[in-house]
């Protein structure tokens, strides 16, 4: 993608909101909204004739400090119980870090990290802002609109402002 701005074109069924929520998904590790367990968002197995599906998302993208990162995830959908069934499953989750001077590899799989936490942090932004305002889906596009409540919660994970409360709240305390 260019800086500062990347435009996505298309026709209708052309794949536009695929590529989106393949980012979203790489990044956050959240399903697209309307998607029941990951069945739509995997081609079908029961279409081919097959018993399961693979896929897998990979994104590589230079952090903040200068380090080029590449995020892996991999799918699994199978079809069960004679067909009427579907499981999703994530099967892999890995994040490589690629030294500048060596372009050697070291890899952190999903059982030493918390991918979904890691990846946005190596972005510089906070999963609250990638899900709410970079990647928020045209079907949820209206939350700033909501049910008030539901915005301050919404607000206050974006801005980070209960953390900011506490932490304000703990230093008064340590001060007396």
């Amino acid at each position: 993608f260019f800086t500062p701005l990347t435009i996505i074109l298309g026709q209708n069924g052309s794949g536009k909101t695929t590529v989106i929520e393949c980012l979203k998904m790489a990044l956050t590790g959240e399903l697209p909204p309307m998607v029941a367990k990951g069945s739509a968002f995997v081609h079908d197995p029961k279409i081919s004739s097959e018993s399961e599906t693979r896929a897998s998302i990979r994104l590589q993208f230079v952090d903040g400090a200068g380090t080029q990162v590449i995020v892996s995830r991999k799918f699994q959908l199978s079809v069960k119980a004679r067909g009427q069934k579907q499981e999703f499953k994530t099967v892999e989750q890995l994040v490589h870090f690629i030294d500048a001077a060596t372009r050697e590899k070291r890899v952190v799989s999903s059982r030493c990290a918390d991918v979904n936490k890691t990846v946005p942090e190596l972005m510089g932004v906070s999963k609250a802002v990638l899900e709410n305002v970079i990647f928020v889906h045209q079907d949820e596009s209206l939350w700033p609109l909501g049910d008030t409540k539901e915005l301050k919660v919404k607000f206050d994970d974006i801005f980070a402002a209960t953390r900011y409360t506490k932490a304000l709240e703990w230093m008064r305390k340590y001060r007396k």
